[in-house]
């Protein structure tokens, strides 16, 4: 898994609430294993019925195009718990989500994904919401991980928080299964002064 330790770049505003796994990735994309899952990332919200694109749209705006951090509203990733919602947006350049109480599921197939998902208490995501949203894409924000901050629009700085075990399996790039690799020699050594005696 690929090393999360910062991001820099343009921030997405899209405060929309209870945004569920259906619109981030519609499940029409989930059939075709050639779907481009960059356009299927809110396909409903980005076309038409008819299939023309919503250029007021602000995923189709020029200035967001494969900007890496999207700030959501309340309760982003809801419904089912499919991981193809989080490869959706990363096929769109998006390394980092950070919203006011992300779905449970969604959070977990974040991690898994090295996207860092970042929830924020309700005051500090609606300044950040506001400042991100007069900003429009005009300056560089930075998430750092390492310090546990967001730096930008302008002279904006929130600090988060986020599990220890999590913050170092982002920053060492590892999953569940390096994890558990890492400590194989105790589980041998474990396994071996277990062991059940041959009768």
């Amino acid at each position: 898994m690929t090393p999360f330790i910062e991001v820099k770049g343009a921030a997405i505003p899209m405060p929309m609430d209870d945004v569920n796994t259906d619109q981030i990735i519609p499940s029409q994309y989930l059939k075709d294993l050639h779907a481009d899952l960059a356009e299927g990332f809110m396909a409903f919200q980005r076309r038409t019925p008819e299939g023309d694109i919503r250029s007021d749209f602000v995923l189709e705006q020029a200035q967001f195009k494969q900007a890496p951090i999207l700030v959501v509203g309340t309760n982003f990733g809801c419904g089912s718990s499919r991981e193809h919602a989080v490869w959706a947006m990363q096929a769109f350049g998006i390394r980092c989500v950070i919203g006011h109480q992300l779905a449970e599921f969604f959070i977990e197939n974040c991690l898994k994904n090295a996207v860092l998902p970042i929830e924020l208490e309700t005051a500090q995501h609606q300044s950040f919401m506001q400042a991100v949203l007069q900003d429009n894409g005009d300056t560089q924000v930075c998430v750092d991980l390492r310090n546990c901050d967001i730096r930008g629009p302008g002279d904006l700085i929130l600090h988060f928080q986020i599990d220890a075990q999590q913050r170092r399996m982002l920053l060492e790039g590892l999953d569940e299964i390096d994890m558990t690799l890492q400590k194989l020699k105790a589980i041998e050594q474990w396994e071996h002064t277990h062991q059940t005696p041959n009768r």
